[in-house]
């Protein structure tokens, strides 16, 4: 065989070859991104039947509006958690500084490794107390600055805390919660309580409620609900859980082992329904399969 002749076949071994690590790498990929492909939920799922076998889709029917979607992929998310804590240190609270501090350190005790948390304490703002951080000393010190002071502006604080800590991490980081240490009350907010859920949602950040005793009696407020009614609804409505405060022990082990342990994505893409307006989601599972998302999907969400 001529050294020319040798030469082509060999070009065409090496055009074959390169064209099939590139379709592998190309199906690597394709299945590695099914899992944030289309629109995304943030899920817990656990199984309180005792079985081991993996959750699948086929396992899990979800609808908007009533009307069922087609769930593309659900897959166990193993990454990290950013957990911000949102503080009221407002002068009324009726709660101690000491107290707070000891339900804030129940958290930096319980993440695994990787989780980062970070502190804010609010009262007609919010003020950083200690930025992201896995060192439970250091949030220890940090912790000495906290004090009482002000009125409650809890809506203009849950959204500080979107716009200006979350949201700089998306969407390479999903698993992102807040711990709201609260009684719910909100005394001049500009921001509307409405639109402040709603962006939660959007985000798809859990909240998980610290319920401290409700200072103003259950006392209606105009255009909100009352101060534990928000308290459960930041918790439910965004797929977390409300827990006593003085069970800050308890909470923190379930909440970090939650997310570390039975935290989902989903994927979806809604079909038959407007992405103009708010949709009512709903998430069952098999027998024995329990399951917490979010409840509505905000508007222009796709």
């Amino acid at each position: 065989m001529t050294r020319g002749r040798k030469t082509y076949l060999f070009a065409i071994v090496c055009t074959l070859l390169l064209a099939d690590i590139a379709s592998a790498q190309s199906r690597r990929n394709a299945r590695g991104d099914s899992a944030t492909a289309g629109t995304i939920l943030s899920v817990v799922a656990t199984r309180q039947d005792k079985k081991t076998d993996i959750i699948r889709p086929e396992n899990l029917n979800l609808y908007e509006n009533g009307i069922e979607q087609k769930i593309k992929n659900f897959s166990y998310d193993p990454s990290p958690s950013k957990i911000v804590i949102l503080i009221d240190n407002s002068q009324t609270l009726q709660i101690s500084v000491e107290a707070m501090k000891k339900a804030v350190m129940e958290f930096a005790y319980e993440i695994f490794e990787g989780d980062q948390l970070f502190v804010l304490a609010y009262d007609m703002h919010a003020e950083i107390i200690q930025e992201w951080t896995d060192d439970a000393k250091k949030m220890e010190v940090s912790l000495g600055t906290l004090r009482k002071k002000g009125n409650p502006y809890l809506f203009d604080a849950i959204n500080s805390t979107l716009k200006e800590v979350l949201l700089p991490l998306m969407p390479a980081t999903r698993k992102t919660a807040v711990i709201l240490i609260s009684d719910g009350l909100d005394r001049g907010s500009k921001t509307p309580y409405d639109l402040m859920l709603s962006q939660l949602q959007e985000q798809n950040v859990t909240v998980y409620s610290l319920q401290i005793p409700d200072r103003s009696g259950g006392a209606y407020r105009r255009d909100q609900p009352k101060a534990k009614v928000i308290m459960n609804q930041l918790a439910e409505e965004t797929g977390g859980q409300v827990f006593p405060f003085e069970e800050a022990s308890t909470a923190a082990k379930f909440i970090c082992d939650e997310l570390r342990k039975n935290r989902y994505l989903l994927s979806y893409t809604p079909a038959n329904t407007s992405s103009f307006d708010a949709r009512r989601l709903l998430l069952i599972g098999d027998e024995g399969i329990t399951l917490r998302t979010k409840t509505f999907q905000p508007p222009n969400v796709k």
